[in-house]
């Protein structure tokens, strides 16, 4: 039986992004979905990884509102104005490394931490976007060395979480979920507006998946379509 009843509450954190803005789209417009809020660096109560304080504080703004069934984390980081993935070894910079370790690990492993909280005890799904790209196993092209290790760390946090999860909030399934490539600001450098999917359709995609998980899908990293990938 799925964990995510009907009707549900639903949190998109990371809403004014181009994937969580079609998470908020699709979620106002369900009839299954009772209440979407959504948080971003422009929410009323903002939430900024680049400003750590600000995951608790975003979290404990919304315990009157809860507790939630699903609460999908959007935000990542591949690239800024400065710098774009790397091509080889000697582009490894420790600025470019810390950022998205901080963006893509630290932030989403803090966000669990506070954000858990407030999923229903009864039955719920909480999932971060990672990126298939972060699988050890699946590494057979090099390169990309911050984003890679970022999304590989994220992925380690919650499979590590998710096995507290068994003991502590076992009606709740924990997961990393690969959405594809995306026309998003994100992708557009790497042709992402000619090979990737609408926004909507990739969360179209992510939605089904995740409204259809059991609790013996906690701790696994999936693909948009369902399939399981390697860690």
């Amino acid at each position: 039986m799925p964990l995510v009843p009907k009707p549900f509450r639903a949190l998109i954190i990371g809403s004014s992004g181009t994937i969580g803005s079609a998470f908020m789209e699709l979620l106002e417009a369900s009839p299954d979905c009772e209440v979407v809020w959504g948080l971003s660096r422009n929410s009323a109560q903002p939430i900024n990884y680049q400003d750590l304080g600000t995951i608790e504080s975003a979290a404990a703004s919304l315990i009157q509102e809860g507790p939630f069934q699903l609460i999908i984390n959007t935000i990542g980081v591949l690239h800024s104005e400065h710098w774009m993935p790397e091509k080889k070894l000697d582009d490894l910079n420790a600025e470019q490394l810390q950022i998205l370790m901080q963006t893509n690990a630290i932030g989403p492993g803090l966000t669990i931490k506070h954000f858990s909280k407030l999923l229903d005890p009864a039955g719920s799904v909480m999932a971060t976007l990672s990126a298939k790209v972060g699988s050890i196993e699946d590494n057979r092209l090099g390169g990309w060395f911050s984003y890679r290790a970022s999304k590989a760390a994220l992925n380690m946090l919650i499979k590590t979480a998710s096995i507290e999860f068994a003991r502590t909030k076992p009606n709740t399934a924990l997961v990393a979920l690969h959405p594809g490539t995306v026309n998003s600001r994100l992708s557009k450098p790497f042709k992402g507006e000619h090979i990737g999917r609408p926004a909507l359709d990739a969360a179209s995609d992510m939605l089904a998946v995740l409204l259809s998980l059991q609790k013996t899908d906690s701790g696994i990293f999936l693909s948009y379509s369902g399939e399981k990938l390697p860690w």
